[in-house]
């Protein structure tokens, strides 16, 4: 078994362990004057991030404009990737990361159950955050949250012809015209692929859908840059946020919000223990919730927000709107949904 298959029985079996006392969050801490004179005598931060770096980078010079002095180094890869690199460089006892963000639930979890993250809770966290989108123990927190939908090329595809749901990318018309991303390598897509297998749809509709012909990529933010490019009209899957971005500089392209449901993803965030930059990390991570922070994540990267203060652009639907599919990072079987999902599309 690997270690990301076994993540979630570590967790359920750590809950079932008599004796086992739960860890009590720190109390909520603010930008202080110390806290950023200190981090402006590291200044550094080092970021591993799963957001797509365009808007990574954005954040990353916000940060840097408010706080003269700080430098952010932006590394940015698929989820799964930087799930690998943390356990790599864990395991190898080298710590070059201060903080932490991807957009597979999971990976919380396990970091948390190894001892890497360093209890912390922002003020805006504890005041505005619902206990579902923040660990009851100060590790991590709900740093931002899309939607993995599907879209079309608008120029490609007339909007009367365009498919309004999963089960119409089943027709015959769009075999070799959907362009999807892999599980394997996103978590979003590992995020949104549960979802759905566990929904009315089932495993069933990814066999259908494997049998169309599918151009495969690998991060959730690929598909609708293959639709921008027009190299397929249609995607299956992929990020929200990424569509909202190309729609709003001219791109012809509309996202579709499925009546069967759309999958929701957590994009969690923390400060790993070991940070070798622990007060630039304290004050960045801090940063990454303040309502500025996640205003910018919202008008730049088209990200949803947990923070009430935060205004959607107009023109977007709201998620109240939305027919949402949950899905319990608890009870997430990454080798074996991966596995599954490798019969109908390959690796």
């Amino acid at each position: 078994m690997s270690v990301k298959s076994a993540v979630a029985a570590l967790a359920i079996a750590a809950a079932l362990v008599p004796g086992v006392a739960s860890a009590q969050a720190p109390a909520p801490y603010e930008a202080t004057p110390q806290l950023v004179a200190a981090a402006q005598k590291e200044g550094k931060v080092v970021w591993y991030s799963a957001t797509d770096v365009q808007v990574a980078e954005k954040l990353a010079r916000a940060f840097e404009a408010k706080y003269p002095g700080m430098k952010v180094q932006v590394e940015r890869s698929g989820a799964e990737r930087i799930f690998q690199r943390i356990n790599q460089e864990y395991g190898s006892r080298i710590y070059s990361a201060d903080v932490v963000e991807t957009s597979d639930a999971v990976h919380f979890l396990h970091f948390k159950k190894q001892g890497w993250l360093l209890p912390a809770v922002p003020a805006d966290v504890a005041k505005f955050w619902g206990k579902d989108y923040k660990d009851a123990d100060g590790q991590y927190a709900a740093y931002r949250a899309h939607l993995s939908v599907i879209a079309y090329n608008t120029k490609l595809v007339p909007k009367d012809q365009a498919p309004k749901s999963h089960a119409d990318l089943l027709d015959p018309k769009w075999a070799g015209k959907i362009v999807k991303a892999h599980p394997g390598y996103s978590g979003t897509i590992m995020t949104g692929t549960q979802a759905l297998s566990q929904s009315p749809l089932g495993w069933k509709y990814f066999e259908q859908l494997g049998k169309q012909k599918i151009m495969q990529v690998q991060s959730s933010t690929e598909p609708p840059k293959k639709l921008a490019a027009g190299e397929r009209p249609v995607m299956a899957d992929g990020n929200e946020y990424n569509v909202f971005l190309l729609k709003e500089s001219g791109v012809p392209i509309e996202p579709v919000y499925a009546p069967e449901g759309t999958p929701l993803v957590i994009g969690n965030a923390a400060i790993l223990k070991n940070a070798p930059n622990p007060n630039a990390a304290k004050l960045f991570y801090h940063f990454m919730f303040t309502r500025e922070a996640q205003q910018l994540n919202s008008d730049v990267g088209g990200l949803r927000s947990f923070h009430p203060e935060v205004k959607e652009k107009a023109g977007r639907v709201p998620l109240s709107q939305i027919k949402l599919l949950n899905s319990d990072p608890s009870k997430l079987e990454a080798e074996t949904i991966k596995k599954k999902y490798e019969e109908y599309f390959g690796t």
